[in-house]
């Protein structure tokens, strides 16, 4: 194994450990959006300004469905290989 093989394998396997770490921020980042959505909704709510606490409540599906989306939960690549490969 010469120089530059050794370096990418480093560099892929430090891109594999980050990946991981990424993806569970940015659920965080979306969970935390949707927790504050929920409580400014309910602050709204019971401070007398229910329509707007109803409205800023409809954000909390939509923020968590986005996350789900953009930051879900296992890679495509990781399932096939735990399932040996199959796709």
């Amino acid at each position: 194994m010469n120089f530059r093989q050794s370096l990418d394998t480093i560099s892929t396997a430090l891109r594999g450990n980050e990946a991981p770490r990424r993806s569970l921020a940015a659920r965080g980042l979306f969970l935390t959006a949707a927790l504050l959505s929920f409580g400014l909704s309910v602050a709204l709510f019971f401070s007398g300004k229910e329509s707007e606490g109803i409205f800023v409540g409809l954000w909390v599906p939509s923020i968590l469905a986005l996350g789900a989306f953009l930051a879900p939960r296992r890679e495509p690549d990781r399932i096939a290989d735990q399932r040996g490969g199959e796709r």
